[in-house]
């Protein structure tokens, strides 16, 4: 005779299904299949004979397109280019967010709600539209940026060699940091409040409290903001994309993303495009993996010496 748990497992199966199906549906369809076609893809090339208005004939290479994308220096090059981008926007954008929400959680901040919805303002305007604006502020003889440091007798050139990087930066700092700050402040709000006020009968200061009590007890959202910033920022495309129109020192193959848009639509190569894409979606693995284990490892360090645990 079946148990009254038993029966409720049934709904509550049932209730499971009902809400992951849409998400799996989705999973399947943007993620898993074209992952695994692009994969199948990168180990075929397609070549077209009478001087290229023949028929299309596709023949399996096996491992010839990665070796080819791996050896071609165009590719490293935007690879390094890339993470160089990584190593720069990434701190800053957590770092700043972060000392953003700890302001707005402190309650030193006037009209929290109106600073919070300016500095998401920028999140809310299209990549593309951002950075067409940011382009018109760095582009010489049009921008009243560039007309005011001249006045000052400063010369600055957003797109020359040394400043290309911090203004990509900036375009993505300008877009990002509001939205990080909000996550922050979501997760900071959910903290208990008598820890807070606890911390403050014992003596803790503004700044001790939020370095020992509020941080560690947000290392979860910490973590996956850091996450989802590597991968967006191995992603780079729209900015540096925009920015060629521009600056000569950015070519069609600047970043890994660049490279597959040159690969697959400019010399209709949907091998290599493919084993491109398959290259950088283990990059941005493994990368997320060393985030999640490095920040795996600072929790168990922050626990052993006797911090608040998340």
């Amino acid at each position: 005779m079946n148990s009254p748990e038993s029966g409720a497992r049934g709904p509550q199966r049932l209730a499971v299904g009902v809400l992951l199906g849409p998400f799996t549906v989705l999973l399947l369809a943007v993620f898993l299949v074209p992952t695994l076609y692009a994969i199948r893809l990168s180990f075929f090339s397609t070549s077209h004979t009478g001087l290229g208005f023949g028929t299309a004939r596709t023949a399996f290479v096996g491992l010839r397109n990665y070796a080819a994308v791996l050896a071609d220096p165009s590719f490293t090059r935007g690879v390094g280019t890339t993470l160089l981008y990584a190593v720069v926007f990434i701190p800053l954008v957590i770092a700043g967010a972060l000392a953003l929400a700890l302001l707005f959680d402190s309650g030193l901040v006037r009209a929290r709600q109106l600073s919070q919805t300016v500095l998401f303002v920028p999140h809310a305007v299209p990549g593309i539209i951002a950075t067409v604006i940011w382009l018109y502020l760095y582009t010489p003889g049009i921008s009243p940026v560039l007309d005011l440091l001249g006045d000052a007798d400063l010369t600055v050139n957003f797109l020359g060699l040394h400043m290309l990087i911090p203004s990509l930066v900036n375009i993505a700092l300008w877009s990002g940091l509001g939205y990080t700050a909000v996550i922050f402040f979501a997760a900071l709000r959910a903290i208990p409040r008598e820890l807070v006020e606890a911390a403050a009968v014992d003596g803790a200061g503004a700044l001790r409290t939020a370095l020992t009590i509020k941080v560690p007890l947000i290392r979860g959202t910490l973590s996956t903001v850091a996450i989802f910033t590597t991968i967006g920022a191995l992603q780079l495309f729209t900015e540096p994309m925009l920015l060629s129109k521009a600056t000569p020192l950015v070519g069609p193959r600047f970043t890994p993303n660049m490279y597959i848009f040159d690969a697959a639509f400019t010399r209709n190569n949907y091998g290599l495009a493919s084993a491109a894409s398959v290259l950088l979606l283990l990059v941005c693995c493994a990368l997320s993996f060393v985030v999640t284990r490095g920040t795996a490892r600072a929790g168990r360090r922050a626990a052993a010496s006797g911090e608040v645990r998340p």
